[in-house]
């Protein structure tokens, strides 16, 4: 029970720590960002394994998650700048994962003949290979 107490307590007031001024408030901003630099990790990892910059899907799940708590702390913040900062940009990553969804369907209704970008090497092996770039190939 009076850990309960604490948490609730806690809850209403600032607390210095590390010489700065801390509440419930700032921990939700921090995790918010915390959770957009995610974003940031996972597409250098992908990047690293490809050997190319690549932007992975989860790219965009990370943008959207840590852009909505962002929101929701300039909400409580109620500050306009940091509403309209984050809030518009969750409906253009929204609009790059649907744009992600159709391009893989259209990549499974592809032709026989054809490779979908997903099972393509990278780019660094098609060099490697043939000794040019791909957008080489119709120029001789």
């Amino acid at each position: 029970m009076d850990y309960l107490i604490i948490a609730v307590t806690w809850f209403g007031q600032e607390h210095r720590f590390l010489g700065l001024d801390w509440s419930w408030l700032d921990l939700l901003g921090m995790v918010g960002q915390l959770i957009f630099s995610f974003r940031f990790i996972s597409q250098w990892i992908e990047s690293e394994k490809r050997g190319i910059s690549y932007i992975p899907v989860s790219f965009w799940y990370w943008s959207i998650a840590g852009s909505l708590v962002l929101t929701i702390y300039w909400i409580f913040k109620r500050s306009p700048v940091g509403i309209l900062a984050n809030l518009p940009n969750t409906l253009i990553y929204l609009r790059n994962l649907q744009l992600i969804k159709r391009h893989k369907q259209a990549a499974t209704a592809a032709a026989p003949t054809q490779t979908p970008v997903e099972e393509m090497p990278p780019i660094t092996e098609v060099v490697e290979k043939s000794g040019k770039f791909p957008t080489d190939e119709g120029s001789s």
